[in-house]
């Protein structure tokens, strides 16, 4: 379960945010794309239930997303974060499934699976094979009418557990402190938006058993919900299916919904914190008009103009031209009642702050003044249309045509209304814009300031008795229908499953010696593309720590005599993105383009490969950057522990020891020159033996001439470099813990790792499913311990990190600071006890893996990335083209006597344990578990003098 801050994913909320989920539809008029909708249909079942129904028949799965209307706003005092709270008890199952929500849906092949809560709404959603639709309906309409039965005192101790931990994770971050203090600032006590989502510690303890079934009562009734179902689904289907098992379900009160309230501020103002930071990171809010209405469709625009892309006014100014800050960001971020502007900048060491903010003032008051230019309305639409018609390949999901269908209802309805803001945005004058910016930005505004230092706890707020609530009575034009279901019964089978088709691979030939193997996919007017080379951080063994990956990453920062400005707004003013980045054994180049735009972008493509500027000014202001990242990474406890984990599991000179971000050290990339980036791209950026991997609205014949164009006379320069040597390395012979010091931490991230054989090996896919039965899906042993059981967590997993030779295998889970010790020995016996074979995979954990795997593929490769992500992985690891069919095959033969061989490789006694926390609370009572040899690491990995 994920939950949806005001600030970071309120996208959703019309699917007309900054983002670019919605787009003029007139722009596709006017253009060379394919017209791109959303129809529906809609009906209302008697009990109140809203029902939209969306075909989309390229895959059989559907989106199953139902919206209810209730969020945080509707918490009284002293009962903040109930709505969230909610949102988990609701997957803990109900009075005809005992137990959690996940395990039918994972049996059945879900996909997608997830519910959020923000402010105004709580949603729930997956995409399932169409087979199982009925399975879907009556999971979700069981706990929307058959709940309170299961819930009890333990179910509620334990989800109040597991969000609290959520509360700390969030808080723990850099800078986590800020957004509650922003939301307590920006709205007065009283106004519902005056308290964060997820609450406090206080309301959360102080929830009693009646508290929590009086919410519900009110709350979750079909009157008060609206039900999407997308995809491979019509509507008399629907129709029929949604009588039969939400017909029933009587409704609740009709609760009065606030009025809009934006809540202007009287008067700006000045926060400033202190944390555990690097550097300091400054916002500029602005309290502006609520979604669905015109003037927050001019502020989406106004955003993406001041700083919502690299050749924005403030990207300008702040980071290619003044050269201040590390980054900018602006977005417009509009909720049921009123929105946020927000502006944020991370600010370059030893800048003050406030040249920054009186920049920050400048541009926008010049932007106010003068409107944007036809340039920047052109190329916000182009955005726009560009970002639409990507999110539109994705019937569910966050953000996907469901989302977009169940937002509109929910805080307009009008399931169309998306419509509406896209003949806005398209009708849209630069006056337009500049007006209705000018009546909101010229408001006060409240600036937040995070400065490195000392943190403090934040003080909770002391709960509140509640008012005294009468439930308001249920209005008698809600009748229900008689279902003949019989939940007594239980959860419906599912007894056949829809076969996944994945597109045949074609091959070709460029000029230049790539091997070029496209799949087609027609749904969307978008051709993907990554190129695929050699290299990668591996390369870096021997030289400056850091190089593939600045070398890569400055591909895009200009070519072909454009600075790097110039370049990134040709990609933006065709709907191009464009992308350059390096991993662990290799390097890619990678470019998601419009089929209309497709010989221009390529055309770009070409020319950042064959011809990048590597401008010194850009490198320089690249490198403190990228100098600033690595400071980031050592302040934020999961990618600390990852910085220094590999030199562990390695040895120091081995060609894959090296912060597992690959982003190198301080003083390496502070070394790293222009003649560096040069020598890796001559050395490993060239064409012949590459791969290019395309998925997309093309063919080979169309496609082949475009490439050939514009890279068939590319050649690589002088003789290419010899594979890198990466030696075998033996494991530990005992158990190893390395502690960092986070002071004030409110958790500690816990990483057990160890070496297990390369993504190559014959039994990988074994190992792979054996990790999913441990700690690979949230059913896994791990998880349904340390959440789910002890709710020491908000979540634990397992994985392994892909390599062409030994790779890592990871365990990780933040935990609340005090059951440090207690999670790490409950995590030590789980990984002990399966992989020593004490506890070893039962016929049902093999059985619920297998199917989870193969029947969610339908679903798992709905759009063209995850085709394309396979692809990649069929050239990099050697695989053959029907590598699908043929992992499949080897899924479906698995038995738990195969899962007791793979999990072998992992050694219960060769772990390496790496704890993130504050020693003061952690250190004792760690030493006390006699784990193995304790060692105190600083950020970069060198034992702390004094400490042993």
């Amino acid at each position: 379960m994920r939950l949806k801050t005001r600030h970071v994913a309120l996208a959703l909320a019309i699917a007309a945010s900054a983002c670019g989920a919605i787009v003029p539809t007139t722009v596709f008029a006017k253009g060379d794309a394919t017209a791109v909708d959303i129809p529906y249909q809609q009906f209302t079942l008697p009990n109140g239930l809203r029902v939209i129904v969306h075909e989309d028949h390229k895959a059989p799965i559907v989106a199953v997303n139902i919206w209810y209307h209730v969020g945080s706003l509707d918490e009284p005092a002293g009962r903040s974060g109930f709505a969230h709270l909610f949102e988990h008890l609701m997957f803990n199952g109900s009075e005809n499934h005992k137990g959690d929500y996940f395990p039918p849906f994972e049996q059945a092949g879900a996909t997608g699976q997830n519910g959020t809560t923000n402010t105004d709404r709580t949603n729930y959603f997956e995409n399932v094979p169409t087979t199982a639709l009925d399975m879907a309906l009556w999971m979700e309409s069981d706990r929307m009418g058959h709940l309170l039965g299961a819930i009890d005192q333990g179910v509620l101790d334990e989800q109040r557990g597991v969000v609290q931990n959520e509360k700390r994770q969030n808080e723990n971050q850099p800078y986590g402190q800020v957004w509650d203090v922003l939301t307590k600032t920006m709205y007065p006590k009283g106004h519902p938006y005056h308290h964060t989502v997820i609450g406090s510690m206080g309301d959360l303890n102080a929830a009693s058993l009646n508290d929590v079934k009086t919410w519900f009562r009110t709350w979750y009734g079909p009157n008060n919900a609206v039900l999407v179902l997308a995809g491979d689904i019509d509507l008399a289907t629907a129709k029929q299916k949604v009588a039969r098992y939400f017909g029933d379900i009587p409704a609740t009160p009709t609760m009065k919904e606030p009025k809009a309230d934006p809540a202007p501020l009287k008067e700006g103002g000045r926060t400033v914190l202190h944390d555990k930071v690097p550097q300091v990171r400054m916002m500029r809010v602005w309290n502006v008009a609520q979604v669905g209405t015109r003037d927050s469709d001019m502020l989406d625009l106004f955003a993406q103009v001041l700083g919502g892309s690299a050749s924005s006014r403030l990207d300008r100014r702040l980071v290619y031209q003044d050269k201040l800050v590390d980054s900018v960001s602006v977005s417009n971020d509009a909720s049921q009642l009123g929105g946020n502007f927000l502006v944020s900048a991370m600010v370059k060491q030893g800048v003050d702050p406030k040249k920054v903010e009186a920049v920050i003032d400048e541009e926008l008051q010049k932007l106010l003044r003068e409107g944007p230019s036809a340039d920047e309305m052109s190329r916000a639409r182009t955005t726009f249309e560009a970002n639409f018609i990507r999110g539109v390949e994705r019937i569910g999901g966050f953000g996907g045509k469901a989302d977009a269908l169940a937002s509109c209802t929910i805080y307009t309805g009008n399931p169309g209304c998306f419509r509406t803001s896209l003949a806005n945005v398209s009708g849209a004058s630069a006056a337009d814009v500049a007006k209705v910016g000018n009546a909101w930005l010229k408001k006060p505004s409240h600036v937040f300031v995070v400065e490195p230092g000392e943190r403090k706890a934040l003080a909770e707020d002391p709960s509140v008795k509640p008012a005294p609530f009468v439930m308001a009575k249920i209005d008698p034009k809600y009748k229900t229908i008689a279902s003949d279901v019989d939940r007594t019964t239980g959860v419906p089978g599912v007894d056949h499953f829809p076969a996944l088709t994945f597109p045949s691979l074609q091959r070709g030939k460029l000029a230049n010696g790539t091997t070029v193997i496209l799949a087609e996919r027609h749904e969307i007017p978008v051709v993907q593309m990554n190129y695929l080379f050699n290299g990668g951080y591996s390369s870096d063994l021997g030289g400056k720590p850091g190089t593939a990956s600045f070398a890569m990453g400055m591909l895009n920062e200009g070519a072909a005599g454009r600075d790097a400005l110039t370049f990134k707004s040709e990609a933006e003013a065709l709907g191009a993105h464009l992308g350059s980045s390096a991993g662990l054994d290799g390097s890619s180049v990678t470019l998601s383009a419009l089929t209309a735009k497709l010989d221009a972008s390529v055309g770009l493509l070409a020319d950042m490969l064959r011809k990048p500027t590597f401008a010194p000014a850009d490198i320089d202001r690249v490198k403190t950057t990228r100098i600033a990242g690595i400071r980031q990474e050592k302040a934020r406890p999961t990618t600390a522990a990852l910085r220094v984990l590999p030199p562990l599991l390695y040895g120091e000179d081995h060609p894959y020891a090296m912060p597992m971000t690959g982003s190198g050290t301080e003083a390496s990339v502070a070394a790293i020159s222009r003649d560096d980036l040069e020598a890796y791209r001559r050395a490993w950026v060239r064409p012949e033996n590459a791969t290019l991997v395309v998925v997309g609205d093309t063919t080979l014949d169309k496609l082949l001439p475009v490439l050939n164009r514009h890279l068939g006379d590319w050649k690589g320069e002088g003789a290419a470099p010899k594979a890198v040597n990466v030696p075998q390395v033996a494991l530990p012979s005992k158990p190893r813990v390395f502690l960092i010091d986070q002071q004030g931490a409110v958790q500690a991230n816990i990483i057990a790792a160890e070496l297990v054989p390369s993504t190559r090996d014959p039994d990988a896919v074994k190992l792979a499913m054996a990790n999913d039965i441990l700690g690979g899906v949230f059913s896994s042993r791990l998880n349904m311990n340390l959440r789910e059981d002890k709710h020491w967590s908000y979540g634990a997993r397992s994985m392994t990190v892909d390599a062409q030779n030994q790779r890592p295998w990871l365990a990780m889970a933040p935990v609340q600071i005090d059951k440090t010790a207690e999670s790490i020995a409950e995590a030590r016996r789980e990984i002990s006890d399966y992989a020593s074979g004490k506890k070893p995979a039962t016929q049902d954990e093999v059985t619920k893996v297998v199917n989870n795997e193969l029947r969610g593929q339908p679903g798992a490769y709905e759009t063209a990335g995850a085709v394309l992500g396979t692809m990649t992985g069929i050239v990099r690891y050697g695989r053959p083209d029907n590598w699908v069919q043929v992992r499949n095959e080897e899924i479906a033969k698995l038995t738990p006597a195969q899962v007791a061989d793979a999990v072998k490789a992992i050694n219960p006694d060769a772990l390496t344990w790496v704890v993130v926390g504050d020693l003061k609370k952690i250190e004792a009572p760690v030493r006390a578990l006699n784990l193995g040899e304790v060692t105190v690491v600083d950020a970069n990995g060198k034992p702390v003098a004094g400490k042993k």
